[in-house]
């Protein structure tokens, strides 16, 4: 007999007709919104699931699911799986990693140029017919080349953003991590290991890759925002929850920081409603892997994943190791 699976989130016909070639699929192509307890009741009765950061797979979903064997994350982050819990019942978690590096590298980079550049602002005004005439001072931001660019958390997207910035716009690159990067790798990103406090003391422009767990929770809140530079921007492209949005939207607001732009946020799809109603902030609905060529292969790699376990008992890319 097929495994039963259940895609959880609308994906490429392609994806799904080779899914179909090995399970019994269910499939969300109609985009429900399902509550935690229909999503529990739904992956109650299929073996394995593909899934994405906004479904929930937590000990609650878990208990109910006693069946369970894989899931399948099509993102990078895994902050809604509990993975411990999933290793204790033999359940293998998987993630897209790689596949998604470059393009998400690229938006970081875009989300600072609009952010600094008052890109979004700026349109808003020509849009409202607010544009009479050229002044020397209109919309002007916050200079990119030459500037300092600070990355929190330098895996291989911060690894990419540093590039970028070091080569492409000639910025010095200075970067805090867990645990610093070779010499080799430094040299590559022409990066700077420094401290998390001097890093926001001293950059232009702050940039927020760091995975999310419970310890980096609100990395950036009220004191943090306040060593940073009136003039700098800040730009998350990781997860909600890294930053607090509340406390962001009053050092926005009071001009604290210069500009802000936000892919994540807390509680997302929902947006803090302060956010919403200040000027100088960039804010996109976590878009940062989205080129057709990018989804398509996280999309070809979750199912990779799945196909590999449930018919071979060894991921590609596994986030756990249990049997098969």
């Amino acid at each position: 007999m097929k495994h039963k699976i259940i895609v959880a989130c609308p994906i490429f016909e392609e994806v799904l007709a080779r899914l179909h070639e090995h399970f019994d699929v269910t499939d969300n192509q109609a985009n429900e919104v399902w509550t935690k307890a229909e999503w529990t009741h739904k992956l109650s009765q299929h073996t394995a699931a593909l899934t994405t950061g906004a479904d929930p797979v937590d000990a609650e979903v878990l208990a109910g699911c006693p069946q369970l064997k894989a899931v399948a994350n099509m993102a990078v982050g895994y902050n809604n799986l509990d993975v411990p819990a999933m290793t204790a019942r033999g359940i293998q978690a998987s993630n897209t990693p790689d596949v998604l590096t470059e393009t998400t590298a690229d938006f970081g980079f875009a989300l600072l140029m609009a952010t600094a550049r008052r890109i979004t602002e700026s349109e808003h005004f020509l849009r409202r017919g607010e544009w009479k005439q050229w002044r020397y001072d209109m919309f002007a931001g916050t200079e990119v080349h030459g500037s300092t660019l600070g990355i929190l958390g330098m895996g291989r997207i911060g690894q990419g953003i540093a590039r970028r910035g070091a080569h492409g716009f000639g910025m010095k690159v200075i970067y805090h991590n867990r645990s610093r990067l070779s010499p080799e790798a430094e040299s590559e990103c022409k990066a700077t290991y420094v401290s998390k406090e001097e890093l926001l003391k001293t950059a232009d422009h702050v940039v927020l890759v760091v995975p999310y767990s419970p310890a980096s929770h609100h990395t950036i809140g009220a004191a943090e925002l306040a060593h940073m530079k009136p003039t700098a921007t800040l730009i998350n492209i990781a997860r909600g929850g890294i930053v607090d949005d509340a406390a962001l939207a009053v050092a926005l607001r009071e001009r604290r920081i210069a500009a802000a732009g936000l892919d994540v946020f807390e509680g997302e799809p929902k947006v803090h409603p302060d956010l919403l109603t200040v000027p100088n902030v960039v804010l996109t609905p976590h878009i940062a892997s989205a080129s057709v060529t990018t989804r398509m292969a996280m999309a070809t790699l979750a199912a990779d994943n799945l196909i590999s376990y449930l018919t071979q008992g060894k991921s590609i890319t596994p986030l756990n190791t249990v049997g098969a």
